[in-house]
Parts: structure tokens; sequence; C-alpha cells
């Protein structure tokens, strides 16, 4: 099983080593045999393999030339479980009655129209709402580096299933960390566009979701990253986030922030990314970002929204956590909804103000290092009735309420041998930018340590334990 992502499946596939169905039967194959970390809520069959025999029969026609105009033919995609697709269920982790959508999503059909094989449906919280992939519809999503702990969320089954070789990409979507939160967790490259670069049809009242890309490298999530965006009819929004300006980029300066809170075993593995980037010749300042309020403004955001689409007779079906942020919802006036989303603008203000002087802005993407499956959050964070399901994540939800662009790498393995991610922001519209300036990173810090087998990994969990 190719674990090695896309750029190596193409160079298997345009040499003539690997036939499209090959690939597509050992990745179900994969996924069947391999996936006791609860990656996945539905496989792709018939589908698939119908993708790949075309996508053979298209390379046998044209050679090389078939990349020219779809250029992810024949890599094997997942699509996390928010999200539309027309020959798989769209459950959205949740026990309410399935949806058979008639048509893809369009930054799904946008993927196979650049010829990629959708493999499947990737596990994520009911209807996204915590960072974590836990529910009622499915079992926890474990991490692969050490399955009794969490893979992160809500793009968790997306994050798992990249990290352990059972797609080459992924698609997934971030709320408020939701991709970038498991790319941490998982050892992988997670990118969240700009607000509006990829469309979100449906997308949230509250305007805070994004859909990105999971890969192994940022090269691979930028190829993704590039296919879905541009402007949708479906989505006013799109078209937002698209804003680059070619610069110099040999001597930037980046703002590193430093959470209050993060361990000390993240920060040992940061300060890693950190001197790689001082002695690429950036200038490296150490910038405290003050927004007050904050969380309890994303909180009566996001509750007041999850509130508005949830009637009473819905509440069986219910998960507890996410039932605990409607209930809280609906104590949520509008004239509270008005002054959170005043402290929203104060925040893009501050952070308008902060970009002047940076070019960039880097910091651990997760203070933490990963907490024990099922949970919501580490232990101080872990009951729902106190509605701190993301104040864990101080370093992803904000980036969320101003639309700006990020991405998160792997910085490297902690003593315990987990990943820990660190994260690159820039301003709305810069995308390219942090794209490259996290590839340059990538290439420094070196690859992490593939995870053990899943079926390895969990039997040495469950001696451990």
């Amino acid at each position: 099983m190719n674990a090695r992502g896309l750029a190596h499946t193409k160079h298997l596939l345009r040499r003539g080593e690997l036939s499209v169905l090959e690939h597509v039967q050992s990745v179900l194959t994969a996924i069947h045999e391999q996936d006791v970390l609860g990656a996945y809520v539905a496989v792709a069959g018939d589908s698939a393999l119908r993708a790949a025999e075309a996508a053979d029969a298209r390379i046998r026609a044209r050679g090389v030339e078939a990349w020219w105009d779809m250029p992810l033919l024949g890599v094997t995609v997942s699509v996390k479980d928010l999200l539309q697709t027309r020959d798989l269920p769209t459950t959205r982790g949740s026990l309410l009655p399935n949806d058979r959508p008639r048509e893809d999503a369009p930054a799904v059909a946008r993927l196979r129209a650049a010829g990629a094989v959708v493999v499947g449906k990737t596990t994520t919280s009911e209807y996204g709402w915590s960072a974590s992939t836990v529910g009622r519809l499915a079992p926890p999503t474990r991490n692969p580096y050490d399955p009794r702990l969490s893979a992160g969320g809500s793009s968790g089954g997306a994050g798992a299933a990249v990290a352990a070789g059972l797609c080459d990409g992924a698609l997934g979507t971030d709320g408020s960390g939701s991709i970038r939160i498991p790319a941490a967790f998982c050892g992988v490259v997670g990118y969240k566009p700009s607000f509006g670069r990829v469309p979100y049809y449906r997308g949230g009242a509250e305007r805070l979701a994004h859909q990105g890309p999971l890969a192994r490298s940022v090269a691979d999530a930028a190829l993704l990253g590039q296919v879905i965006s541009g402007p949708h009819p479906d989505d006013p929004d799109s078209g937002l986030g698209s804003l680059d300006a070619p610069r110099d980029l040999r001597a930037l300066r980046i703002g590193w922030i430093e959470y209050q809170g993060t361990t000390d075993e993240v920060r040992k593995v940061t300060e890693r990314a950190k001197d790689a980037l001082a002695a690429q010749g950036h200038r490296i300042e150490h910038v405290e970002v003050r927004c007050n309020d904050i969380y309890p403004a994303l909180v009566d955001i996001v509750a007041a929204s999850e509130a508005a689409g949830t009637p009473p007779e819905h509440e069986e079906f219910i998960d507890q956590g996410r039932l605990e942020v409607v209930r809280h919802g609906r104590t949520v006036s509008g004239a509270a909804v008005m002054r959170a989303e005043e402290v929203r603008q104060s925040l893009r203000t501050t952070l308008r103000s902060v970009m002047d002087r940076y070019d960039l802005l880097a910091m651990a993407t997760v203070p933490e290092e990963p907490f024990e499956a099922g949970a919501i959050g580490p232990a101080w964070a872990a009951d729902p009735r106190d509605l701190l399901w993301l104040a864990w994540a101080p370093a992803s939800y904000p980036f969320n309420m101003t639309g700006q662009p990020a991405v998160s790498l792997p910085a490297g393995l902690t003593a315990s041998g987990l990943p820990a991610g660190v994260q690159l922001v820039a301003p709305v519209g810069a995308d390219d930018l942090v794209l490259t300036v996290a590839r340059r990173l990538e290439e420094e810090l070196g690859p992490l340590p593939a995870p053990p087998p899943a079926l390895t990994a969990l039997s040495l969990a469950e001696r451990t334990s």
C-alpha cells in the first residue's frame, strides 16, 4: 500500500509502474482490512472501480497527455462526511435521516473533474461541532501514532486516513480549526484557504467554515487546493480570497506567537520550526496579540447558528455535547450575537494592524499533545456543559473569525512519539505566500517517521494500556 501521497502516486502512474485500477483496488482493500482507526464511515465500491477503469482507458489513449487537463488523474481522495457526494450517503455524523444528494458539492465535483477517484467518506463529529471526532453514529476516530488517543477533529477521519495511507489526499472542512487540528495530531499537512477561495455550498450562516485539503506534503495540499479553488454561482462568498501578489520571499518578517498553556514538549518541537525559519533568513520576532473576549464571542456565534438549524423534535437524535451547544444557543439574544460580531470585527482590525508589521504569523498549531480518544478535549475542557469544546485550541479559531489562510505542517515528534504541528498564517488572500513558505520550511524540517500500520499500532496500544 502506497503511503507516500499524491505526488508519488502520480509518478508511478505516469511511468506505467502502476495502473489506476490496481491503485484504487489496493486502497479499498487497505480500508476494509486496516481501518481500525475509524477513519471512514462509508467506502466507495463499484463507483470508485468504474472511475479507475475510465482513468486507465484515458491513460492508454493519451499517454502522459492524459494529465495535462486532469492533474489529479488516478489519485485517490476521501471526502469528509459533511460534504455532499452523489454516489455515497452524506450523514454529517448524525443519527438524523441520511441525505442522498443528487450531485456533488462544488469542491468534490472539481476533484472528480481533475481525475481524482473518491474512495469514501471520512468520519466527522456531528455536523462538525467539536474539534475531536466523536459522536453517536460511529466510534471515535483514533490517532495513527497511538490509537489510545484522539485524531483531533472534526476532520479527524481525514487526518487519520491520510496519515495511515488510506487515501492520497483528503477534503476536509474547517469552521474553527477542524482541518489544522487533526493535521497537527496526525502528523500531516492541513491547509485552510482564505475564506471564499473555495466555494462552500451549503456553508454556515456564521461564515466561519472553510473547505480545504489534508495531505502528506505541502505540495500535495497546494495542488489539491488549486484544483478546488475559484468562484462558484452557488456560493456568493466564493472568489473573495484570491488576492495573491508577487513578493520577495528571501527575508520575511514573521511574528511568532506563543500561547499561554503551551506544553514543554510541544514548545520543544515547534522551536525547531522557529529556528529553521530564522536559519532561512527570516526575521523572527515574538509578538503578543491581545484580543479580549474572542472565545465567548465565538461560542455565541456558533451556538446561535447551531440552535437556529436544530428544531426541538430533533433533540433525541443529537449528540449530547452538541446538544449543550444548541441549548446555549437558544439563550443567546440577537443583541448578544451582534456584540459577538463586533468582537469579530475588532479582531479583524487588530490582526490587520499586526499583519501591517509582519508578512506571516507562526505558532504551534495546538498547544497540547493529543488527548484520550473519545474525549472532546483535554481533561480540563472535556465536560461539554462547560462550553470549552474549542477553548483548548486558541491558535485555530481566531483565523476562522478573520478568514485568513493558514497551513499546519508537522514540526516533529514529542518525547512520547506524538506529532506536533507548526502553523503559518498569512493576510487574507496571500495563500500562495503561506504555501510557499510552508513548503520551504517542510524541506528544512524533513519528514516525520511514518506511523506504524494501523493494526500493529492498535495491538501495541492494547498491550501498553
